[in-house]
């Protein structure tokens, strides 16, 4: 019998809800998940999951709890409830971003959510003047701008963000926050070192970004880094087989993806798919998600 494996993918948890993007984890949202995740899953820690997996020996109704981003939250908000209930995660973290660096989506984030007034002039970094006047209208501003950059190449992306932004985004864990995760019992994953797509990236770049942001974790960690996210996560978009294999010649023993579905013992172990509870459902709406998603088979 093949039994399913879920892989739940959170990006951020917030300690209180976020009035621009309400989709956002929070703690209190956070707590109810793990609740209903305790009583009805029996959660893995991811390592443990992916041998089993492999070796058909996992239990029913296994599940595995992964936070990507490297947010401070994930220590300061994540982590408390997590020893609350229990029960164990993967934090993914690109090397490149601790202890105050930030991503350039989130730069762009912070600068729209802290603008005074209500407009935004953004000529510095060849935009136009625009209406910040209320929620909705920053948050159609924060897409613009995102799709926008995301369409240039890395150095002039970086480059135009620099002119708009003079702080950065949401605040990143700290190298202590990170060893703070790992002696509490939780594994640490890698990904590249400055959260490029592998598929933005050359073969030779490609494999130095996962072996740098690996190198970086285990030296603060002092243990091994075996398991992997890709940074958006995309399959045939954000990576394709070839980097699977480069992780496994790393040295990887898993890797996951954003591709939504439940992993069976058939599935390529470095393109684990998962599952994204971050709407605001109710308790009874996650439960009915997560059984659907048992079905949903990658």
């Amino acid at each position: 019998m093949q039994l399913p494996l879920s892989i739940l993918i959170y990006r951020r948890v917030r300690a209180a809800p976020d009035a621009l993007y309400p989709e956002t984890m929070d703690g209190r949202r956070f707590a109810q998940h793990l609740r209903l995740l305790r009583r009805w899953f029996r959660v893995l820690p991811l390592a443990q999951a992916a041998r089993r997996l492999r070796e058909r020996s996992l239990p029913a109704r296994a599940a595995c709890i992964t936070l990507d981003g490297g947010y401070a939250e994930d220590a300061e908000v994540a982590l408390p409830l997590l020893q609350r209930f229990g029960l164990s995660a993967t934090f993914f973290v690109a090397s490149g971003q601790l202890d105050g660096a930030a991503s350039w989506n989130d730069t762009v984030i912070e600068l729209v959510r802290n603008a005074p007034g209500s407009r935004l002039n953004l000529s510095r970094g060849g935009f136009g003047s625009y209406d910040i006047g209320c929620t909705q209208r920053r948050r159609a501003v924060i897409d613009l701008l995102l799709a926008a950059l995301a369409r240039l190449a890395p150095t002039e992306r970086l480059a135009r963000v620099r002119l708009m932004a003079r702080r950065g985004g949401a605040a990143m864990l700290s190298s202590d926050q990170l060893i703070a995760l790992h002696r509490a019992g939780m594994d640490i994953g890698g990904q590249t070192a400055s959260q490029a797509p592998l598929a933005s990236l050359s073969n030779a770049e490609a494999r130095a970004e996962i072996v740098n942001g690996r190198r970086r974790l285990e030296q603060l960690i002092q243990a091994p880094v075996r398991l992997f996210a890709y940074p958006s996560g995309k399959p045939g978009a954000d990576f394709d087989q070839r980097h699977g294999s480069m992780l496994r010649q790393a040295g990887f023993d898993a890797a996951v993806t954003t591709s939504a579905g439940a992993a069976r013992c058939g599935s390529d172990p470095y393109a684990l798919p998962r599952f994204t509870p971050w709407d605001r459902s109710s308790s009874s709406a996650f439960l009915l998600r997560m059984g659907s998603n048992l079905f949903n088979l990658s």
